[in-house]
């Protein structure tokens, strides 16, 4: 590993901040979609079924079929590499929002409607705290989805540590993937241990007592 840091690191840290935006940016988009949406599907439960049961078909699709298909419309770099790891990474979020969502005690929004709260200061003032430690396991366990995932996206030229992993492969080198492969597990560590601590500061102190 020594040896392979020596060779390797300058194209290590770039690989791995190609391989952390290509992540981050499908994780943002992921969240900028999901949430908003569990929300609503919360209102319209007919409706949830049929979603989530898309977003369901839509994460069993192989992953090299999804990068493959993103090819003939958005060509090849990192675009068509963020899109397949949002269409990925989606379910994790919007089901867990909307599990979260509904889960709140239908008692406690009682009760903050008879003090005259409206729909929307509900949303943001009991049913989003209250199911923010659900939400976050989503967003956590997409963002390991994400990272391990995003290795793929070497094959269709978006760079990140795959590249490190595939060209071991194909010059049948054990260092670049070995280095390769536990630059991923490191960044994925690093991204759900940050993303614990995000969970804990914005979770309600009482519910961090209970949990």
């Amino acid at each position: 590993m020594i040896e392979f840091l020596q060779v390797n690191g300058n194209e290590l840290i770039q690989k791995t901040l190609e391989h952390f935006y290509i992540s981050l940016f499908a994780l943002l988009l992921a969240m900028i979609v999901a949430i908003p949406l569990g929300i609503l599907l919360t209102r319209t439960n007919r409706i949830a079924k049929i979603v989530l049961s898309i977003a369901s078909v839509l994460q069993t699709v192989p992953s090299l079929a999804v990068l493959a298909l993103m090819i003939p419309f958005l060509g090849v770099g990192k675009l068509p590499a963020i899109l397949a790891l949002f269409i990925y990474i989606l379910l994790p979020i919007l089901n867990n929002t909307y599990i979260g969502i509904n889960n709140v005690d239908k008692n406690v929004k009682g009760a903050g409607l008879s003090m005259g709260m409206t729909k929307f200061q509900e949303m943001f003032m009991i049913e989003l705290p209250l199911a923010i430690s659900v939400i976050m396991s989503g967003v956590r366990l997409s963002s390991v989805y994400a990272i391990s995932w995003a290795t793929l996206a070497s094959f269709i030229g978006a760079g990140g540590l795959g590249d490190f992993i595939f060209n071991g492969l194909n010059l049948y080198q054990p260092d670049l993937i070995i280095g390769g492969a536990i630059s991923v597990t490191l960044i994925a560590l690093l991204m759900d241990f940050v993303l614990s601590k995000v969970e804990n500061w914005v979770t309600p102190k009482g519910l961090k007592v209970s949990r």
